[in-house]
């Protein structure tokens, strides 16, 4: 590891505590309050929202919670690219991720797999600034106790086609593979609280719904909205093609529930796919 070529950290320090002790308790902290309903059925993966930790941590925590006791050799993190890019999906250069907490590899292997498998370019970065990605592995490494490595893609073009392919091509790379699915994604953006409960829940029922074209509609027709939501959609189609069946929601807040200003609030929300036949 130490040999690797390591994409430093942009946002530790301002999005999530810069130093070891104190991330690890606090990421611990959310998850020590975490109390989840009963959920029947293997977990193929979650949804999780990537909002600064002091934020939208303790939703992020429900979902990262349900991967307790499991032991995936691969990650697989789709988020949101918030930049411009001519690019419809990109990942990083890098050989590995650095956060406070230690240094993740990225499967080259099956990044190499998962580019065989689609025909639209997976292409290479470096030095990204993506916060959605990287928001959500310092609750990987507290909640997995094995070594695991990473497999990272930002979605740029967030086109129903494309999110169908990379669900259809990751579904084939990870039949054969322990491994979970992570889609990051906030909820609807800087409307006043009561207005983001009704476009939130609408996007959860989506969710929920396990359709993912409905997802896109719902974003079209200004029905709800998810930053992620083709990350969402590819993870649902990639997880129906290994074998799931439910998507559980486990936890909903808002921005204006930790400032307590209800005025204009960015809404997160937690789920676990499960395969439960």
């Amino acid at each position: 590891m130490d040999m690797l070529d390591i994409r430093p950290s942009p946002i530790a320090g301002t999005w999530y505590e810069g130093l070891p002790q104190p991330l690890a308790a606090r990421v611990d902290e959310y998850l020590a309050k975490v109390k989840l309903p009963e959920l029947k059925g293997q977990v193929i993966g979650v949804i999780a929202p990537h909002a600064g930790h002091k934020y939208s941590g303790q939703v992020a925590a429900h979902a990262f919670a349900t991967l307790r006791g499991l032991s995936p050799d691969l990650v697989v993190i789709l988020s949101p690219f918030h930049n411009y890019s001519i690019h419809a999906l990109i990942t990083t250069s890098h050989q590995a991720y650095a956060t406070p907490l230690g240094n993740i590899e990225v499967d080259q292997t099956a990044l190499a797999e998962l580019q065989e498998n689609i025909d639209i370019p997976i292409t290479p970065i470096p030095n990204d600034r993506e916060h959605s990605l990287e928001i959500e592995l310092p609750f990987l490494q507290r909640v997995l106790k094995n070594d695991f490595k990473l497999l990272p893609i930002m979605i740029c073009a967030q086109e129903e086609g494309v999110a169908k392919k990379l669900g259809a091509a990751l579904a084939h790379t990870l039949k054969k593979k322990n491994a979970v699915i992570v889609a990051s994604t906030d909820l609807s953006h800087f409307y006043d609280q009561q207005t983001a409960h009704i476009f939130d829940h609408e996007m959860l029922k989506r969710f929920e719904s396990f359709n993912p074209e409905t997802i896109f509609e719902a974003e079209y027709a200004g029905k709800g909205f998810a930053c992620g939501h083709a990350a969402v959609a590819s993870t649902l189609w990639a997880s129906q093609r290994l074998g799931a069946d439910k998507v559980q929601i486990l936890n909903y807040a808002t921005s204006g529930d930790i400032t307590k200003d209800h005025s204009s609030v960015v809404g997160y929300g937690a789920a676990a796919i499960l395969k439960t036949i």
